[in-house]
C-alpha cells in the first residue's frame, strides 16, 4: 500500500491496495477520507455548507444550526461549528452510534433523539423535529445536508480533483456510498461534465428506499435512507449494488485484515460490492472507491462478534489472507 498524488488543505492520501481483492490484474486506489480531522467525507460537506449559509447571510455569526443527521455529518458540524462559535443542534434517531453522540457531545453539540415513530420511519421523524425546533428558535438554520446543491458541491470541487489528479485522471469504475446522494452527485457531476468514461456505482443499503428500492430495517447509520432525499431525484449511477449488512461487516473485517484500514459500516459496503461486481471488470482495469469513514464508532457493532451473533444471527467468519506472489504465508 503506498501513497499517491499531491495533498491540499482539506485533502487526503490516496492509496493503492495490494491485498483487499483476490484479483491481481486490476488495479484498487482507496481515498482515505476516514482521515479527515472529523474522522469523515462529511468533513468537506460539513465545511462546504456552513460557509455556504455564512456567506449568503442567512447564517449570523454567533447563530445557530440545527441540523438531522445519523453521526458523521453531526461529528463534522459539529467541529466545524465550534471553531467559529457557532451552536449545534444534531437531532439523531435511536440508530445513532453511541461514540458518534459522545463525540458530537465533546464538541458542544446539543443531542436531540428522536423515538422511531409507528410507522419506523426514522429519517420522516428527525426532519419533523428539525422543523419543530427551527421554529422555537428564531435565527436558527437547517444545512438541509438532503436538498443543498452545496452537498455534492463539496465532492465536486474537492473529492474528485484530489482523486482523478491521485490516479492520473485513469479511473474504470468509481464506488460511493450513498445515503444523501450528495457525494455521489458530486462525484457525477465531475464525471460527466469533465465527459469521463469512468463507470459510477452506487453503493446502497438493503431496506433502504433509494433508486426504488424496498423499505426494511436498517441498523447502520450512514448509508440508505427511508425516504427519498431530494438531491436524490438527481442521481443516476451506471450501476446499482444493495447490500446486506452482514456483507457490510464482512467488507470492514476484510479491509481491516488485509490493508489495516479500520472503516465504517458504509466502506464495508463497498468492498461487497466491488467483490460482487468483480467478475465483470476486465483485467487490466482500475477501481477506486472512497474509503468514507473511520471504524473507531463501530468498534460496539461492526466489529464486536457478540453484537453481530445477536443483532444479525451470524457467526462471524475468520479473513484468510490470500497467498502473495512470490512469499508463503507463516
Amino acid at each position: 500500500m503506498y501513497s499517491v498524488g499531491t495533498l491540499s488543505p482539506m485533502s487526503s492520501p490516496t492509496v493503492k491496495l495490494q491485498r483487499l481483492l483476490e484479483a491481481p490484474g486490476i488495479e484498487v486506489f482507496a481515498k482515505l477520507d476516514l482521515l479527515q480531522l472529523s474522522g469523515s467525507t462529511k468533513e468537506r460537506t460539513a465545511n462546504s455548507l456552513i460557509e455556504s449559509l455564512l456567506s449568503s447571510g442567512r447564517l449570523e455569526p454567533g447563530g445557530l444550526i440545527v441540523e438531522s443527521t445519523s453521526g458523521n455529518l453531526g461529528i463534522a458540524l459539529a467541529r466545524q461549528s465550534v471553531v467559529r462559535g457557532i451552536g449545534f443542534v444534531a437531532v439523531v434517531d435511536e440508530n445513532a452510534n453511541r461514540s458518534a453522540l459522545e463525540i458530537m457531545r465533546a464538541y458542544g453539540a446539543r443531542i436531540e433523539l428522536v423515538p422511531t415513530p409507528p410507522d419506523g420511519n426514522k429519517l420522516a421523524a428527525r426532519r419533523q423535529r428539525v422543523q419543530r425546533l427551527l421554529a422555537e428558535h428564531p435565527g436558527a438554520v437547517t444545512t438541509n445536508q438532503y436538498g443543498s446543491p452545496d452537498n455534492p458541491d463539496a465532492h465536486f470541487t474537492t473529492t474528485m480533483p484530489e482523486f482523478m489528479e491521485a490516479v492520473d485522471g485513469r479511473l474504470d469504475m468509481l464506488f460511493v456510498a450513498t445515503s444523501t446522494t450528495g457525494t455521489l452527485l458530486g462525484c457525477q457531476r465531475y464525471l460527466r461534465q469533465h465527459r469521463l468514461e469512468t463507470k459510477l456505482v452506487a453503493v446502497d443499503a438493503v431496506g433502504s428506499v433509494l433508486f426504488g428500492g424496498d423499505s426494511g430495517l436498517r441498523r447502520f447509520p450512514g448509508l440508505g435512507a427511508g425516504i427519498v432525499p431530494e438531491l436524490a431525484l438527481q442521481a443516476d449511477p451506471d450501476v446499482v449494488c444493495r447490500v446486506a449488512e452482514i456483507d457490510m461487516v464482512r467488507g470492514c473485517r476484510k479491509l481491516a485484515k488485509r490493508e489495516g484500514i479500520l472503516a465504517g459500516a458504509s466502506t464495508g459496503a463497498i468492498v461487497a460490492a466491488m467483490e460482487r461486481q468483480l467478475p465483470g471488470i476486465e483485467a487490466g482495469s482500475r477501481i477506486g472507491f472512497l474509503v468514507h469513514d473511520s471504524g473507531v464508532p463501530y468498534l460496539h457493532t461492526v466489529y464486536d462478534d457478540d453484537w453481530v451473533r445477536t443483532n444479525l444471527g451470524f457467526e462471524p467468519e475468520p479473513d484468510t489472507l490470500p497467498t502473495m506472489q512470490g512469499t508463503s504465508p507463516r
